[in-house]
């Protein structure tokens, strides 16, 4: 039997609290190398079916395997980006989760992978801003959609946060600001401009899919933390060439992917990109350095939240078993 996790059931056993841990040692796990993670393929989708632009893909495919050492199962995510979906009413990523017996490689269960994605996501903002900036926080959010928001929650989770500015080009700005004031025992206001929302920042995330910067490197404060989640390939950037120049420390989840992105690319070695895992369990980092964290997104954190979850669901019953 095959137990399928429905976007319901996902919901209804995440708890960013304890996935904190999980990823924590997902990370700590990829750092030392007791882990399996192919290159992950990412290709264009639905070429050919622009009537208007039969060249034009329509959005990106992802196939993510990997395997932790240790674990009862490995888990294949498949993904897609397709960047027009809002415009549709429909989220920019989908995910499905194949969850398999590491022992037999029978398959175990089926998660729906957008909610998982989005929470293990923010939780290397959780991580990054709990372990690396000042604390009580003030967040400065670059972006207002799904992963802004649960940036923005993971953070909270994770430590302090006084205060958050949301900022966005478009008005989903106060949409975003508003529920997350509703949400967050935080002050949480829209920005009406990068500036705006980087005036007394000491923590900044970026969760958008900009092809450039998304703020001025003048006007970051000295002393924050940076973490930018949201470039994974070269053509997307939401950093200058200043801001990565001015970082003190460059922690990255996936180095060797991190600086092929149009955040690093040309810019820094991978030499200079420090493990993540560093970053929680390093000393502390002074006041005055300007950190930058770079996330292109791990496989590993699939595997290890789908096999916490499949216990997790177990435990209390949850999902529905079918045969294949």
């Amino acid at each position: 039997m095959v137990r399928v996790i429905a976007d319901d059931d996902v919901d209804r056993l995440l708890d960013l609290d304890a996935l904190l841990g999980v990823v924590a040692d997902a990370f700590r796990a990829q750092r030392d190398g007791a882990v399996e993670r192919p290159d992950r393929p990412h290709f264009p989708i639905g070429t050919g079916l622009d009537p208007e632009d039969a060249d034009r893909a329509l959005g990106t495919g992802l196939a993510m395997p990997a395997y932790v050492h240790g674990a009862a199962t490995y888990a294949t995510k498949v993904a897609s980006v397709h960047e027009e979906n809002p415009d549709r009413g429909l989220p920019t990523v989908h995910a499905q989760i194949l969850v398999a017996d590491a022992a037999t490689g029978e398959p175990r269960a089926l998660v729906a992978g957008g909610r998982v994605t989005n929470a293990r996501t923010g939780c290397i903002g959780g991580l990054a801003v709990a372990h690396l900036a000042r604390s009580p926080v003030t967040l400065a959010t670059f972006g207002a959609g799904t992963q802004a928001r649960w940036q923005t929650r993971a953070i909270a989770a994770a430590t302090e946060v006084d205060a958050v500015a949301v900022y966005s080009p478009s008005d989903s700005k106060h949409e975003c600001a508003t529920d997350l004031d509703a949400e967050l025992d935080a002050d949480v206001r829209a920005a009406e401009s990068p500036t705006d929302a980087l005036d007394g920042a000491n923590a900044v995330v970026t969760a958008t899919t900009s092809t450039e910067p998304v703020f001025d490197a003048a006007d970051c404060p000295d002393g924050a933390v940076v973490v930018a989640v949201g470039a994974y390939t070269p053509e997307m950037q939401e950093l200058d060439a200043e801001t990565v120049g001015r970082a003190d420390r460059l922690y990255a989840d996936v180095p060797e992917e991190a600086v092929e992105t149009g955040d690093l690319a040309g810019r820094r070695s991978v030499e200079e990109l420090r493990p993540f895992a560093d970053a929680f369990d390093a000393e502390t980092v002074p006041p005055e350095e300007l950190v930058v964290v770079k996330s292109v997104g791990s496989a590993v954190l699939d595997a290890a939240t789908a096999d916490w979850l499949l216990e997790r669901a177990a435990d209390r019953d949850t999902g529905t078993d079918v045969s294949l």
